[in-house]
């Protein structure tokens, strides 16, 4: 079953092919900051998987790894939509906030938990690594 959304202003439709049965929060700086709160909820679908159109824009950033980063945006509203990197392969990291679904989907791991904010608790069942586990 795919799954679809779109951003906040609705400028950018998004639609993932593959079914993800498990997402992830993280909770490392960057995306503290790229979303604006403690964390951002993510899957890893495969590129080819994922269908963005609309008004999207990239910005390009350096990660901790050394890694390029380039994340998606909404150029109309801003959303936070997506995002790629060498660390991720084929795949890249969807945030699913963008898709209605996912606030019924459990998490499967919680990333860069040396980060978590004071006061969140872990998510039960949740892997947990310290920061990016490796492939």
């Amino acid at each position: 079953m795919p799954h679809t959304g779109s951003c906040l202003c609705g400028s950018v439709q998004i639609k993932v092919k593959s079914t993800e049965e498990k997402q992830i929060a993280c909770h490392c700086t960057d995306c503290q900051k790229t979303s604006g709160s403690a964390h951002s909820t993510n899957i890893l679908p495969k590129i080819s998987d994922v269908e963005l159109t609309g008004d999207v824009h990239e910005y390009n950033s350096q990660a901790a790894s050394g890694n390029t980063v380039t994340r998606l945006f909404c150029g109309t509203c801003g959303s936070a939509l997506a995002h790629k990197s060498k660390a991720f392969g084929d795949a890249m990291a969807v945030q699913t906030g963008n898709l209605p679904d996912f606030a019924s989907i459990p998490f499967g791991a919680e990333l860069f938990v040396k980060n978590r904010w004071t006061g969140l608790p872990q998510i039960p069942n949740a892997d947990q690594a310290q920061t990016m586990p490796d492939n």
